[in-house]
């Protein structure tokens, strides 16, 4: 018996503890000095906590279609400020205002989107340490 929840617990902690590590403060992910802008065809969104995803395909200078990756804030955070998830619509044309990922790899923390109607949401996590 002892055995056994021993063994929870350690799966227990396992579970909590990578979710612990997907919140992170913007300072660990993402370079304040790479300040981006991405247009692009909205293909997917991870509404989940504890950071939504969606993903744009852009066209890239050389004309090459390259999909990024856009974090922004909990979903509860989101929608109290407005910013839903029925307002992210697959194929339409969105304007991502952000910071790059350190490593240079197409992710970036999307601050502001723009949608096709010309409405600015923030998808900023407040007190995350980013710009504002």
């Amino acid at each position: 018996m002892p055995t056994r929840v021993v063994l929870l617990v350690v799966l227990l902690c396992a579970a909590a503890s990578s979710r612990a590590v997907a919140h992170h403060s913007f300072a660990a992910v993402f370079d304040a000095s790479k300040a981006i802008r991405v247009t692009g065809t909205l293909a997917k969104v991870e509404w989940t906590n504890p950071h939504i995803y969606f993903y744009v395909d852009a066209t890239d200078e050389k004309g090459t279609v390259v999909r990024w990756a856009c974090e922004s804030a909990a979903p509860g955070s989101l929608s109290r400020r407005g910013f839903k998830r029925s307002l992210l619509k697959i194929g339409e044309t969105l304007i991502i205002d952000g910071y790059q990922a350190k490593n240079g790899a197409n992710l970036m923390d999307a601050r502001r989107v723009t949608l096709p109607d010309g409405q600015i949401l923030s998808g900023a996590s407040a007190g995350d340490g980013g710009p504002q």
